[in-house]
């Protein structure tokens, strides 16, 4: 197998929203060198190239949820639209956008003064009514620096009995969903490191977590039979949808902010993201979801994916400097 630093390498050759946490995460790069990449995502690449596609109010696509005008025949026809607000801020806060930068600022209060949810005409900083769409919401305003508080007092109390979440809650859902909650683990987080949270939002988020980490992120708990074979596939952006990798990196981060161990039940998904390597050290994607999108980063399915290898080599670094007793 090629050394890691081949892929290092090919890695940086790549867009300022990968260069930057690869300085970061895998090359331990000192702040003022990687945050001067960073900076870099505004004005250069896919960052600049999102941007530019934003609408004079501060929306993108003219909608928060969906597109202006966009019809449910085109749903049915070509899947799910990713180009309104709600999914372009997400992954502007993926690629790094300094939320301290003029631009952020402008356009969260532009989105604050103009963008409605769909649902129900409501301010798109006061939130949506599914837990899924709240928690990327809570993500993305803590990580701009708005205050969500309000968002996450109600996901707080929208958890399941089993510690999780699931949008279906509200058609009678007993039971959470690994898709919901892993938006709503990721909007807690990011809320936690924005204000250190809360008492009972750290609690919720650990009971998240043990909901995932029962299941060992792949499994029934009832039978240990896999849940759904597409958590075992690979995909970037991700948007709503749960997979191993996605969750590994959930938990990665969580451990970088609060300084815990791996747990060893997240050993089943290590051997797996293990096993999915290439003999060229790179990892795939395995798929890519349909929709309107404003653009793709990656070559294909099946291609090696710059985005997929970030994020499965910054999880193996993670997990392979773990202390000997966390199993």
């Amino acid at each position: 197998m090629p050394s890691e630093t081949s892929v290092i390498e090919w890695l940086l050759a790549s867009d300022p929203a990968i260069r930057w946490q690869v300085l970061r995460d895998l090359l331990d790069a000192p702040e003022p060198v990687w945050a001067a990449e960073r900076q870099k995502v505004e004005t250069e690449g896919w960052g600049a190239r999102l941007l530019s596609f934003q609408d004079a109010d501060g929306q993108w696509a003219g909608g928060s949820f969906l597109p202006a005008g966009f019809t449910r025949e085109e749903w049915q026809a070509s899947g799910q639209p990713w180009t309104a607000t709600n999914f372009s801020l997400t992954q502007l806060r993926e690629f790094g956008l300094d939320p301290r930068s003029q631009r952020a600022r402008r356009t969260v209060a532009l989105i604050g003064a103009n963008c409605r949810w769909d649902e129900g005409g409501q301010p798109f900083w006061q939130g949506e009514v599914e837990e899924c769409i709240n928690g990327r919401t809570v993500a993305d305003g803590a990580y701009f620096g708005v205050d969500v508080s309000p968002i996450v007092e109600r996901l707080l109390g929208e958890r399941q009995a089993d510690g999780g979440w699931n949008c279906e809650r509200a058609n009678g859902s007993l039971r959470s969903s690994f898709h919901t909650t892993i938006n709503v683990l990721e909007g807690l987080l990011e809320y936690e490191r924005a204000t250190g949270g809360t008492a009972q939002s750290r609690a919720a988020r650990r009971s998240g977590e043990d909901y995932l980490l029962a299941r060992h992120l792949m499994r029934r708990l009832s039978t240990g039979a896999p849940v759904d074979e597409t958590f075992l596939q690979f995909l970037h952006p991700n948007r709503w949808r749960f997979d191993v990798l996605r969750g590994l990196d959930y938990f990665r981060a969580s451990a970088m902010l609060t300084g815990a161990a791996p747990d060893p039940r997240l050993g089943e998904a290590i051997e797996y993201l293990c096993s999915r390597q290439r003999e060229d050290g790179r990892w795939p994607l395995d798929w890519r979801q349909s929709g309107r999108s404003w653009f793709v980063m990656d070559d294909g399915e099946g291609e090696p994916s710059r985005w997929v290898t970030l994020r499965a080599l910054r999880v193996l670094k993670w997990w392979r400097a773990r202390p000997a007793a966390a199993g």
